[in-house]
């Protein structure tokens, strides 16, 4: 594996194409060079940085190798679950899919553990976790890697121009193929001049080697410019995935909160129909948010927005709801008390006259509409108390 970002491993398909054996094999093997490879590089970075004897920018530094270190972590852990999953080439189907999914699907990068996490950021403004695929993984960390051994000026003096020119070439290509993906606007146009002006600066350098000039001094800078460009794209085109599935994800939340407070809606006009005094708890209509929007940083606002509605419908949903219950409660009450006098022997006749008027008084009120729940409450006690007194009462004299 060459040292130039054009060493990352070529991964086989893509997300949801199942990987043979052999494609496996083939990338596992250039995967497993690749991370040795580079973290010896990382580990020189690491020392190189540590006998700088002034840097300026030692805490972007710092920072950039905190969370090259990570990806590598991460990419390395990845590396070892797809060697789980070939099992010393043993792929059926299952294991096919599963390889398609360990090399495209989401790698969650997170440098740092505890405080580390809070403080070691990703770059260009992608904060905490970053979430990109193996192969991006791997291209994030040649240009990270790249542009901090040209910053540090790790680069062997005597390397020949021509392969330093190649592995510049090599990432304004990949850096025409992000742009490619990236949607219409004026951040594509912003990062296509951008792209113009890197490519009339390689064309300088090329040129001025070409008549034999020292170019050493335009090279570095050149290459911390292309990896840096690369990995700004790449960390963007994650932040874009990202953003559409949480714009979806808002989307079903929406429809879902939709639905539940029309439903909880109803529910609030039949308890207000139903019992005297009624909750009084507002009941929020989602709708009112209005549309998802396309800025990350807003849908991330809404995603917040549609949380505490959730939970106010479910306040709502759970006051109505208790006070319809009491209602029926009350109810199914009256109805268990009437059966226990009936059945109840003990009961005399003069007892039963008694409570011939508080059972007419408590059916009146829950017949009412809206039913009196704080009249019903007290008709209920009285009557419930009378028929628990005289159902129980076994030690009277006959009469």
């Amino acid at each position: 594996m060459t040292a130039s970002p054009g060493g990352t491993p070529r991964a086989p398909g893509r997300l949801g194409v199942p990987v043979t054996a052999a494609e496996a094999l083939r990338y596992l093997t250039d995967l497993g060079l690749w991370l040795d490879e580079r973290r010896k590089q990382l580990d020189a970075i690491d020392q190189a940085a540590l006998a700088a004897p002034d840097q300026t920018d030692r805490e972007a530094l710092t920072h950039d190798i905190t969370v090259s270190m990570a990806l590598w972590k991460a990419i390395s852990d990845r590396y070892e679950l797809l060697r789980v999953a070939f099992d010393s080439g043993r792929v059926g189907p299952v294991q096919a899919e599963q390889l398609s999914t360990l090399i495209w699907g989401r790698l969650d990068v997170a440098p740092g553990q505890g405080r580390e996490a809070t403080r070691a950021r990703m770059p260009s403004g992608a904060e905490g976790t970053l979430a990109v695929s193996l192969p991006e993984a791997c291209r994030l960390s040649d240009a990270m890697a790249s542009s901090l051994r040209a910053r540090l000026a790790l680069e062997t003096t005597g390397l020949d121009v021509s392969i330093r020119v190649k592995a510049i070439r090599e990432g304004v290509e990949r850096i025409r193929d992000q742009i490619a993906m990236m949607p219409l606007g004026t951040a594509r146009e912003k990062a296509q001049h951008e792209l113009v002006g890197t490519e009339q600066r390689l064309f300088d350098v090329t040129e001025r080697a070409k008549r034999g000039a020292d170019v050493g001094g335009f090279l570095g800078p050149l290459e911390i410019d292309v990896a840096a460009r690369e990995r700004d794209l790449i960390i963007a085109a994650s932040r874009r995935h990202e953003s559409a599935r949480d714009a979806a994800r808002a989307r079903e939340l929406i429809a879902d909160l939709a639905a539940r407070g029309d439903a909880i809606r109803s529910l609030q006009a039949q308890c207000l129909q139903s019992v005297s005094p009624a909750p009084k708890l507002a009941v929020p209509d989602v709708r009112a948010l209005g549309a998802v929007p396309e800025d990350p940083d807003a849908v991330d606002a809404l995603l917040a927005r549609l949380a505490l509605v959730g939970k106010a419908l479910d306040q709502a949903h759970e006051t109505y709801a208790r006070a319809l219950a009491e209602r029926d409660e009350l109810t199914g009450l009256v109805g268990a008390l009437d059966a226990q006098v009936a059945a109840s022997p003990a009961v005399s006749d003069a007892e039963r006259a008694d409570l011939a008027p508080m059972r007419a008084q408590l059916a009146a009120t829950l017949a009412a509409t809206p039913i009196p729940l704080v009249r019903a409450r007290a008709l209920m006690a009285a009557y419930q108390s009378y028929v628990q007194a005289v159902t129980t009462n076994t030690g009277r004299a006959p009469r």
